[in-house]
């Protein structure tokens, strides 16, 4: 990860003459550099479907198609593209909330849930039936902790309680008996 200087130079792709007064303002609030796309910028700012893969980090606001490193809803703060700008030319991959995604729904890539290694572990101790507790001593981790990776665990996983999270986890080969 490079560093990331403190006032981007950030270049607007827009739809229209009305979408690039508003995302210029935008970038303006957020205190990076407005310039043109002709002039090496760091980032990219689009409203627009950008036919090919940008020649520098692009973040994309509302609903847009291609391959872009930053995605945000169609209403960002100045704060959002500050810290989305940032990540992007960092080299972080940015998403911003899908509004259609509330509450415990699974989140997958290729119809499969991408699980951290602890997630893992986790659902191999609810496998086994075990408290909290008992999972925490034997990941050498806090009760808290393994709370937090269970509720990570029904979120992705689209389960509403340890038995549907563990069968999910066996259907999907993540754990095994």
């Amino acid at each position: 990860m490079s560093c990331v200087p403190s006032r981007l130079r950030v270049a607007i792709v827009a739809s229209d003459s009305q979408a690039r007064s508003r995302l210029a303002v935008l970038v303006a609030r957020s205190g990076h550099e407005l310039v043109e796309l002709a002039a090496s910028p760091d980032a990219i700012l689009t409203d627009d479907f950008i036919n090919s893969s940008p020649p520098v980090p692009a973040v994309a606001i509302g609903a847009v198609e291609g391959d872009i490193a930053g995605r945000l809803p169609a209403d960002p703060t100045a704060r959002q593209i500050d810290a989305a700008l940032r990540a992007v030319v960092a080299g972080l991959t940015v998403r911003g909330p899908n509004p259609q995604e509330r509450g415990f729904g699974p989140l997958a890539e290729d119809g499969w849930p991408v699980l951290t290694p602890r997630e893992i572990e986790v659902l191999a101790a609810l496998r086994d039936g075990l408290s909290n507790k008992a999972a925490a001593r034997r990941l050498a981790i806090s009760p808290h902790t393994v709370k937090f990776h269970i509720e990570s665990l029904f979120k992705k996983l689209g389960a509403t309680s340890r038995a549907e999270a563990v069968v999910k986890g066996l259907k999907r080969q993540i754990v095994e008996i």
